[in-house]
Order: structure tokens, then C-alpha cells, then sequence
């Protein structure tokens, strides 16, 4: 079983791990660290301390609805979660990690527009330039 990396805990709540195979469980915010501990298995946990975060990135749906955020640690691997009051979680992580570190995941429309202006630098790079 895993050691809780916080001695003291700010926000305990219901949560999904959607990494490879999903696993529910619950998120605990504390003092040192962002945990996950799934509820069935004790040795299937995320423990993320604070000074590993890169950034947090949160899918934002209708401009305010957050189905799933994303944790990005340094060295590029990021962990995904749902939780029950996205909300609520990403405003107490903010309080550790900085209003800096979060960001907004683009979305489709982002992505769509995003694709659109790359298609004239794509084609030019095809024909190459001539002078």
C-alpha cells in the first residue's frame, strides 16, 4: 500500500483515472502532493508532488462546464483525471501550483481553425520557393 507523500489534506474527492484502462477511485490534495488511490487496488496510485508540475491543462466546454483535466509533469508525461467537481479540484490546485500553470486545452474549434491556417505555410512548403 502506498504512503500518503501530504501531511495534512486540503480536498478529498471521487475520481476517475483515465489513463490506458480507467480506474476509480479518489483524489486527495494536500499539503506536499496531488494523489490518486484507486479504490480497489492499492497499488494502482498517482502520487505527483507539487514541485513536479509543469502545468495543468482542463478541457473547458461551453465556457465553463470542465469534463477532464490533465496534469503535465516535467519531463513531457502528463496524467488525465475526472473528478467529480472538476472545479472545485483545479481551484485548490491552484493554490499550489500558481494561476500561471493552468491553461486552457484547445478545443475543436481551436483545433479546426488552428488546421485551416496551416494549410497555405503546408502547400508553400510542397512548391518550395523560387526566385
Amino acid at each position: 500500500m502506498a504512503q500518503s507523500q501530504n501531511s495534512t489534506v486540503e480536498l478529498t474527492v471521487k475520481a476517475t483515472n483515465l489513463m490506458g484502462l480507467t480506474s476509480r477511485g479518489s483524489v486527495m490534495i494536500g499539503n506536499k502532493a496531488f494523489e490518486f488511490y484507486n479504490e480497489r487496488n492499492p497499488e494502482d496510485y498517482v502520487q505527483i508532488p507539487w514541485d513536479e508540475i509543469d502545468h495543468v491543462s482542463a478541457e473547458v466546454i461551453a465556457g465553463k462546464h470542465i469534463p477532464r483535466f490533465a496534469i503535465f509533469v516535467k519531463g513531457g508525461a502528463h496524467f488525465t483525471f475526472s473528478t467529480r467537481d472538476n472545479k472545485m479540484v483545479l481551484r485548490v490546485v491552484r493554490e499550489h501550483v500558481g494561476e500561471e500553470k493552468l491553461r486552457r486545452s484547445p478545443d475543436f474549434k481551436d483545433v479546426i481553425v488552428a488546421g485551416v491556417k496551416s494549410v497555405p505555410r503546408a502547400v508553400s512548403g510542397l512548391f518550395g520557393h523560387r526566385g
